[in-house]
């Protein structure tokens, strides 16, 4: 899953797609380095950021969703929020990725039984505009995914497809380095054999606080050993900004295997 950020204030590349044709040159770009899906959002999630009224959101996504679209390429929608979600399925988004496993929006999760659309539901610690803050875990494998199953099973009863969920632990979010690591480790359990996992470590924070690289553009070495890891721990899908890296390193380590 490639990420195509159509913000002006995401943590590692806010602005560099704001324009919609370079975001939509860049989406093609990135299948044909290897992308199976293309993850657009207009609104920035990073700790601390502001929500977008829904209708900029709208603006921002709904011209790439559109332009990607008609070069058939699965397309993944970022969003918390029904209003944006129904547009973007509409004008051929097949995947809504919700930060907020469908909670922040009541009608998000009836949209989504309705259309019949694949759904990613994440867990986030607090909310962002809290940075993320909330009571400490005993045991985040366990707490996490004790949470996400129990989204899947409310999905479900909603009649979500059980073959339509995917589970995503929501690295960073809240979660200090150690607890990342362990999420990313128990990769392959999250989804208690029942629902594949995604995993999104690309340039995220925690791995500045690993390594000493402020830079999130500079973080990529290990945002790609850290996908080859979740794949290898049982990650169906890594979100990440360098495909053509992250290809690489999958084939190679498939090969190793």
């Amino acid at each position: 899953m490639a990420i195509v950020n159509v913000t002006p204030d995401s943590f590692s590349d806010g602005g560099v797609r704001f324009d919609p044709q370079q975001a939509v040159d860049d989406g093609l770009r990135f299948v044909s380095e290897g992308a199976d899906i293309i993850d657009v959002g207009g609104e920035s999630t990073r700790p601390g950021s502001q929500p977008v009224p829904e209708a900029e959101e709208l603006r921002r996504v709904l011209p790439v969703v559109e332009g990607l679209a008609r070069h058939g390429i699965p397309i993944s929608v970022d969003t918390r929020r029904a209003g944006v979600a129904r547009v973007c399925l509409d004008a051929g988004a097949r995947i809504v990725n919700d930060v907020s496993a469908l909670r922040d929006d009541p009608d998000m999760l009836p949209l989504v039984a309705e259309r019949d659309a694949a759904v990613v539901l994440m867990h986030r610690r607090g909310e962002v505009d809290s940075r993320y803050e909330g009571p400490a875990y005993r045991d985040v494998v366990a707490e996490v995914g004790r949470f996400l199953m129990e989204r899947a099973a409310t999905g479900e009863a909603a009649g979500v497809g059980h073959r339509h969920i995917v589970l995503d632990p929501g690295v960073g979010f809240g979660k200090t380095p150690e607890e990342n690591l362990a999420l990313i480790a128990a990769a392959g359990e999250l989804g208690g054999g029942r629902y594949p996992v995604l995993i999104g470590t690309s340039r995220k924070g925690f791995i500045g606080r690993l390594t000493g690289v402020k830079e999130p553009r500079l973080r990529d070495p290990a945002s790609i050993w850290l996908a080859v890891e979740a794949t290898r721990r049982g990650a169906a899908i890594v979100r990440v900004h360098d495909v053509a890296g992250t290809r690489q390193a999958l084939a190679v380590s498939a090969a190793m295997r």
